[in-house]
């Protein structure tokens, strides 16, 4: 069991398999004309399976797959099948434009459960704020999940000014359909203009929620990320991330490999573990990914808190989102 020092138990590793994007969301890439990382310093198909050997081996039990997008690897049908055979939930979050391709796979591969990035209902504004003319695409492969029996979670990052107008059409959208939307409070990363005036809160999501609807608390499992809620007699349910406001870091149970093979213990820490190297080099993984989870700040990679009305984000050292993987 991997156990941190304030006695939170990590089973559940979130790995990077690129940080390559067919879009160009910018809070979550720094420009347009992105270098990504060379194919010889990612880690490698053989290399993926046999850290998360490792991983497993302590007690993780669930293994989500990010990228970039992960499905725009050329090998992400392999190392689909090659992680489904442990003994593990195994998931991802996509940007859904590939997801066509891979019916077949994900059947295979026994996922019933994906997390799908859409931040917006109007394809000119997906557009604006993916650069990619693709909303259609994305919309339809959500159904196209539904159809073939698979749980699909919608993921929103609510931005103030942006598409907080948007949020009770994702909530109609829960009527008729068993979808799960998830509001993301905007959170800081390298390069994404993040300023605290663009964050649309929890509290401010469920005021415009309640504008309209009258919502219900759901009960919320150990480890959520998520506070979730339902209109009554929708077919969908919905959730706020309260990452800036209320984070849920006492129950944090995850653990980050980015596509290079290093180990974030937060989505905000600053350390990094080298993995990859070391697995390289063949010595020992299990003593760095102790020591890395030793280390682990209590909250939000100990280097804000939750007013973050006077947080800039040039305070924030971490990496661009697209390189931790989402």
């Amino acid at each position: 069991m991997i156990i941190d020092s304030h006695n939170r138990k990590h089973n559940y590793l979130r790995i990077s398999l690129t940080d390559n994007c067919n879009l160009r969301c910018f809070y979550c890439m720094p420009e347009e004309e992105y270098v990504f990382t060379p194919a010889s310093q990612l880690m490698q198909a053989d290399e993926i399976l046999s850290l998360a050997k490792i991983f497993v081996a302590e007690g993780v039990d669930k293994i989500r797959l990010t990228g970039g997008e992960p499905l725009v690897r050329k090998d992400a049908a392999e190392i689909i099948r090659s992680l489904s055979k442990l003994p593990v939930s195994l998931t991802l979050t996509t940007n859904g434009t590939r997801l066509h391709e891979f019916v077949d796979v994900l059947k295979e591969a026994n996922i019933h459960s994906l997390n799908i990035s859409l931040d917006t209902l109007q394809a000119d504004k997906f557009l604006l704020m993916t650069r990619r003319n693709q909303f259609q695409l994305v919309y339809d492969n959500i159904q196209l999940m539904i159809a073939n029996g698979i749980k699909v979670k919608v993921n929103v990052v609510a931005m103030n000014g942006l598409n907080d107008n948007e949020i009770n059409d994702f909530i109609e959208w829960t009527k008729e359909t068993p979808i799960h939307i998830r509001f993301i409070e905007f959170m800081p990363f390298d390069g994404n203009k993040w300023t605290s005036n663009k964050v649309f809160t929890w509290q401010q999501i469920l005021q415009r929620v309640e504008e309209k609807y009258t919502i219900q608390k759901l009960t919320d499992h150990a480890n959520d990320t998520a506070k979730n809620y339902i209109v009554s007699g929708h077919a969908g349910t919905f959730a706020v991330i309260s990452t800036m406001t209320s984070p849920f870091c006492s129950g944090c149970n995850r653990m980050r490999l980015t596509a290079d093979g290093k180990m974030k213990n937060c989505l905000f820490s600053v350390e990094e573990t080298d993995l990859l190297s070391a697995l390289r080099k063949g010595e020992k993984i299990l003593p760095l990914i102790q020591q890395s989870i030793g280390s682990k700040a209590k909250e939000l990679g100990g280097q804000f808190k939750t007013d973050f009305t006077h947080l800039h984000a040039e305070d924030i050292h971490n990496r661009s989102m697209i390189t931790i993987g989402g």
